[in-house]
C-alpha cells in the first residue's frame, strides 16, 4: 500500500489478527457485519476524515488494553495520513490518561509497524522539544480553580497535574492541541469516564473540532468501545454543544 493521505481509507483483511476465515468459522455474522457495517459504511461516513478516526481508534484500542488490535491499525493510520511522530505521541499522551500500562502494552504493536516500515528514531518526537506556547491567563485560571478544590485532597496530584499535564505534556509539539484533545476525548468516552468529558471536549472545540466532528467521534466509538459507552457519551456532548450555541 501507498501513503495518499488525501484518499479515504478504511480497514481491510490485510493485517488483522484473525483472519476472516477464522471469524466466520466462531460468528459468521460478525465477520458480515465488520465488512458490510464497519468497514464498509462506518470508516465511510462523511463527518470525519479516515486520519481522524484512524486516531480516535488508536486511542480506543490503547485506553481499553486491546493492544493486539493496534498492528492492524497503526498500519491503516499510518496510511491514512497519521505521522509516525503523531503516533508516537499519542501512545505517550495515553500514558497518562489510560495509564502506563496500557501504553507500555502499545509499544510492542505499533513497534512491529514501525519495524516493517523502516521508521526509525530520526523520525519519532524528541524526549525534549521545543514546547508550543503556554496560554498563561487559561493555565492559571485552570489551576487555581483544581487548586481550590482539591488541594486539601491530594497536593501533589494537583501539582503533578499542572507541571507534569499542562505545563509539559500538553505543550509537546509533535502533536497538534486538536488531535492532543480528540484522542484524549476519545478515550475518556472509550471507558466511560464521563465526568471528565465536559472539559476535554469543550478544549477540543476550542482547538478546532466541529460540533460534526465530535459527533462522528462518538458515533465511530459505538463500534470500538461498545454502545453503552457511546450512549453514556451523548447528554455530556448534547450539554457541551448547547451551552456552546448560545
Amino acid at each position: 500500500m501507498t501513503t495518499t493521505s488525501t484518499e479515504a481509507r478504511q480497514p481491510t483483511n490485510e493485517g488483522r489478527r484473525f483472519s476472516p476465515e477464522q471469524v466466520r468459522s466462531v460468528a459468521p455474522a460478525l465477520e458480515q457485519y465488520t465488512q458490510d457495517r464497519l468497514y464498509s459504511d462506518v470508516w465511510n461516513r462523511p463527518g470525519l476524515s479516515s486520519r481522524d478516526r484512524s486516531l480516535v481508534t488508536l486511542a480506543a484500542l490503547i485506553a481499553r488494553g486491546e493492544a493486539p488490535e493496534l498492528t492492524q491499525y497503526a498500519d491503516l493510520a499510518i496510511e491514512s495520513g497519521v505521522t509516525p511522530a503523531e503516533i508516537s505521541e499519542v501512545i505517550t499522551h495515553l500514558a497518562y490518561y489510560s495509564g502506563w500500562g496500557k501504553a507500555m502494552a502499545a509499544v510492542g504493536p505499533v513497534g512491529e509497524v514501525f519495524a516493517k516500515r523502516g521508521i526509525e528514531a530520526d523520525q519519532l518526537p524528541a524526549i525534549r522539544p521545543d514546547p508550543l506556547p503556554l496560554d498563561e491567563k487559561a493555565e492559571a485560571q485552570r489551576a487555581a480553580r483544581v487548586g481550590e478544590q482539591f488541594n486539601t485532597v491530594a497536593p501533589g496530584l494537583v501539582q503533578y497535574t499542572t507541571d507534569y499535564l499542562f505545563r509539559d505534556l500538553w505543550l509537546r509539539p509533535d502533536l497538534k492541541p486538536r488531535d492532543r484533545s480528540l484522542v484524549t476525548v476519545a478515550a475518556l468516552i472509550s471507558v466511560g469516564q464521563v465526568e471528565q468529558i465536559t472539559y476535554h471536549l469543550n478544549r477540543a472545540m476550542d482547538s478546532g473540532l466541529t460540533e460534526e466532528q465530535a459527533s462522528e467521534v462518538i458515533t465511530h466509538l459505538a463500534f470500538y468501545a461498545g454502545w453503552p459507552n457511546a450512549m453514556s457519551a451523548l447528554p455530556v456532548a448534547k450539554g457541551v454543544f448547547e451551552k456552546r450555541r448560545n
